[in-house]
């Protein structure tokens, strides 16, 4: 008996774990999460350029199924300096990735690249 039920537990715990990805992957969406830090002494008019140009990407980029943005607004004070949030969804990871290498994600790199001073990046599939 205590080997039948070992054996259960394996095999929920195996079905469980792989499922839960697997359902993820099938019924969620991929999550593409972008914080940015500025360089000190960056212009309004130079942070603002960077938030039009990463809105416009949803645009120029179909593979981007949606995107949303805002600042830090966070009473707690854990920000390390970060400023800005860009959350972006992919039906797959095929999408995320030809968004990754599209010409108009370089480009949009050309406009962040001279006022960043760090960047964080987390991919995950959202689970329902």
């Amino acid at each position: 008996m205590k080997i039948l039920i070992g054996v259960l537990v394996s095999l929920l715990l195996l079905g469980t774990t792989g499922s839960a990805a697997d359902a993820a992957k099938k019924k969620g969406k991929l999550h593409h999460v972008v914080a940015l830090k500025f360089k000190e002494g960056t212009s309004k008019e130079q942070i603002q350029a960077v938030e039009e140009a990463f809105k416009g990407l949803k645009k120029k980029i179909k593979e981007v199924d949606t995107l949303k943005w805002g600042t830090n607004v966070s009473p707690e004070k854990h920000h390390k300096g970060f400023t800005h949030c860009f959350i972006l969804s992919f039906k797959s990871e095929k999408d995320r990735d030809a968004y990754l290498v599209h010409p108009d994600h370089k480009e949009f790199g050309k406009v962040l690249g001279p006022v960043m001073a760090d960047v964080f990046v987390l991919d995950f599939w959202a689970v329902k």
